[in-house]
């Protein structure tokens, strides 16, 4: 993990996968390391190009939602940085749900017909549309899990006014129909994903990354309805195929729980998978970049310049 000093720098946070520096007050320098989490651990290899892997979907997704709200991002100076604007966040992730997959499955497997408050039909399957989108937030934990929560709530432990929250309803909805509308272009479902929001003032802004394979689960369109119909696996595009090698090696980071061995082969696949995420959903070629520590520096500060941060 690198320290980089930037110009008028006033704080670092290292989070799981990404390193944010503030500058000044009202500006952030997000770095995507190359750092892969799953159930809130940090594996202990690195992921070649997985950081910049995500930046550049974020930073393609962003520009392709900017019609539908304000989000952070001012400029992308390197690979695997992003600058934009510093806002105070909503301590809740909107997950935003088009299929009965992952925790919503698990969840519903145990024989729970609610999720975050929103109640769920009887006989589903693993991976069915739900009739509309559901929105299933949760908390924004600093440290640990997040947890599940309903609207009511975040609306009683005042995370959010009503007000807000019909905005972060409303744009959740409208970025979540956006992503599945670019996904169905590449031959892709949108079955889940979750947006971070935050606010400058009064208004709301789309904050973090967005329909990135860390932060979204995408699967192939063709074939879907007949693998649904025969009960077969879904083909999907996202980091759940991380979190099934780790639970068939018995690790879903509780206590006392080993991470298993990452081999160079293991992790060489995990690469070529974001990669392949990468030219799937945003329908261009990856092009992979080694850039140095210094680099990053020089091409920061001079964009730091441009904008007149500093």
């Amino acid at each position: 993990m690198h320290n980089y000093h930037f110009p008028s720098q006033t704080a670092i946070y290292h989070g799981k996968v990404r390193d944010v520096y503030t500058i000044q007050q009202n500006w952030l320098v997000m770095l995507a390391s190359d750092r892969i989490s799953a159930f809130d651990v940090i594996l202990p290899k690195p992921i070649p190009y997985k950081g910049q892997v995500l930046n550049q979907i974020a930073a393609i997704m962003l520009e392709a939602t900017n019609d539908i709200c304000p989000n952070w991002l001012v400029a992308v100076p390197s690979p695997t940085v992003s600058i934009g604007k510093k806002c105070i966040p909503f301590k809740i992730e909107m997950v935003v749900r088009g299929n009965l997959v992952g925790h919503a499955w698990r969840t519903y497997q145990t024989g729970a017909r609610k999720l975050c408050g929103v109640s769920l039909a009887e006989g589903l399957k693993e991976n069915d549309f739900f009739p509309t989108p559901i929105i299933t937030p949760s908390t924004k934990a600093d440290a640990g899990h997040d947890e599940d929560i309903s609207k009511e709530e975040i609306l009683k432990q005042g995370l959010a006014t009503a007000s807000d929250w019909a905005i972060l309803e409303k744009y959740a909805l409208a970025l979540f129909q956006r992503g599945k509308e670019i996904a169905l272009k590449q031959g892709l479902i949108l079955a889940d994903t979750k947006y971070e929001f935050g606010k400058i003032g009064e208004t709301i802004f789309l904050m973090d990354e967005v329909h990135t394979p860390d932060s979204s689960r995408y699967f192939y369109s063709e074939g879907f309805e007949t693998r649904q119909q025969s009960g077969e696996k879904q083909k999907q595009l996202s980091k759940e195929f991380v979190r099934e090698w780790l639970i068939a090696n018995n690790f879903m980071g509780k206590e006392g729980q080993t991470v298993p061995e990452m081999t160079d082969e293991w992790i060489n696949t995990i690469s070529k998978r974001y990669i392949e995420l990468f030219e799937k959903v945003s329908g261009k070629n990856f092009v992979p970049e080694t850039i140095s520590e210094l680099e990053i520096e020089k091409a920061v500060t001079e964009s730091l310049k441009k904008l007149n941060v500093i």
